[in-house]
């Protein structure tokens, strides 16, 4: 069992001993340094939290001692219940809160769940105040309210309607273009919320939908991370129903695949492709993703004359860079789409919306679309190395080696090759570097993960 305290928030496992997984003892704590953070960081005297969660088995629980930890620090809260990610992140600047909390461990199994931390503007907290916060959790500093000055809470459990009529206004969108393709569409929402949300945007575009594991009961029916090894049942039902692609999302509906029409998939880091492919053919801009993401994002960015940046791995980061670089789409090669004109999070109803409109327009298949894509291929292995070694060290003599190609080291050490890259990263609790690369085979991509192993190993004077 484990708990992770990091920079983003809190997540661990349920049950155990506290402080070692995530407790009702540990939720409680957490929450209280969130808050307290937040009554200096807004120096306002009441404050209001959004708060929603993934349909988890142990979000309820979990909910309940937030909510009651917020409400007595003297702080109201808006609960939604049952929510996604996305929709938590546009009901702060709706509801003019001062912050949010999303209950959820995203991709991971049902034993997990997390708190992730959310400012006024509905985005994720940087690095600087997350650690205050790890500080005032370990200190236990809390000053609690006062019986009069104790906090209430408004259930609103519209949210997801609200969500839904925000992406049907964006300016890009058009729901009678995408109503008159006549789209079939099957739908995997791994029995959380988006099984609730997705089903519904689509039905309101006029799509005709056929549910797999949409009840949100938080009986995860697979590993909800949406990979391939995981996606056997919708990749039948694609075919079976004769069905135009599939949609796959995680719990927290933040990640978003497709599954094409032959009942292959799309690949999650095309999702992003697509998606950028459609508005920058609308806007002439620019775009963000990170480091470990495909160079696919590049080449279609760079076809329509704009200009691609690349991030440290993290959803804060590829935000940051987003706004330095007025970036008009980003987001993460793991199906995260960041869409600035609805807001600054990665979100799936977006993305989806985007996705039918692209469709929609081009006519033909998912799986011919893809093939009009550039074509790469990703390897992700890693080395296990012994506690005595500096990671640090074996980065830098790397970086030395291939100085002469085009190298970044914001985050960890990328070499970019002329047909394919290397991005080496280290683990922040065990010795590890993480390898991942990306060539035009699959052959490729493994052949030079395991040139550059075999290199670091001789670097460290391992067998």
């Amino acid at each position: 069992m484990t708990l992770i305290k990091s920079i983003s928030g809190i997540r661990g496992t349920i049950g155990g001993a506290t402080n070692e997984n995530l407790t009702p003892i540990d939720a409680v704590k957490f929450a209280a340094a969130y808050g307290t953070w937040l009554k200096d960081y807004s120096g306002k005297d009441k404050l209001t939290v959004v708060i929603g969660r993934d349909a988890r088995l142990s979000g309820e629980m979990i909910q309940n001692l937030v909510v009651s930890t917020l409400v007595g620090l003297g702080i109201d809260i808006i609960d939604l219940g049952l929510s996604t990610t996305p929709t938590v992140e546009i009901a702060v600047p709706l509801e003019n809160a001062d912050g949010g909390i999303i209950l959820t461990a995203s991709h991971n199994p049902k034993q997990w769940n997390a708190l992730k931390l959310l400012n006024e503007k509905g985005e994720f907290l940087d690095a600087e105040q997350g650690a205050i916060i790890l500080k005032l959790a370990e200190k236990e500093d809390f000053d609690f309210a006062e019986v009069d000055d104790l906090g209430e809470v408004i259930k609103n459990d519209s949210y997801i309607d609200v969500h839904i009529d925000e992406v049907l206004n964006l300016p890009l969108i058009d729901k009678e273009v995408i109503k008159k393709a006549g789209f079939k569409v099957v739908v995997d929402g791994v029995n959380s919320t988006g099984g609730i949300a997705i089903p519904k945007l689509l039905e309101e575009l006029g799509v005709e939908v056929v549910k797999l594991y949409c009840d949100p009961t938080g009986h995860f029916p697979h590993n909800p991370e949406p990979l391939k090894e995981h996606l056997g049942d919708i990749c039948k039902l694609v075919v079976k129903e004769n069905a135009d692609f599939g949609i796959v999302v995680d719990p927290d509906v933040d990640r978003l695949a497709f599954i094409s029409d032959d009942g292959e998939m799309f690949g999650e880091e095309y999702t992003l492709v697509a998606c950028a492919d459609y508005v920058l053919g609308k806007t002439k801009g620019n775009t963000v993703s990170n480091l470990s993401s495909s160079r696919a994002l590049r080449d279609i960015t760079e076809k329509h004359g704009g200009t691609y940046k690349a991030a440290a791995v993290g959803e804060v980061n590829v935000v940051t860079k987003m706004k330095a670089t007025n970036a008009i789409i980003g987001g993460e090669g793991n199906g995260g789409i960041i869409y600035p004109e609805s807001h600054y999070g990665r979100d799936s109803l977006v993305g989806t919306a985007l996705f039918l409109m692209l469709m929609a327009e081009k006519g033909g298949t998912v799986a011919e679309l893809r093939a009009s894509y550039p074509s790469y291929f990703m390897s992700k292995k890693k080395i296990q190395l012994t506690p005595d070694l500096d990671v640090d060290a074996l980065l830098t003599a790397m970086h030395d080696k291939y100085k002469n190609e085009e190298v970044s080291i914001i985050d960890g050490v990328k070499i970019d090759f002329a047909e394919n890259w290397v991005h080496l990263r280290k683990s922040n609790t065990e010795p590890i570097i993480r390898v991942y690369t990306e060539a035009k085979s699959q052959e490729k991509a493994d052949a030079l993960a395991d040139k550059i192993i075999e290199e670091i190993k001789e670097i460290a004077g391992l067998d």
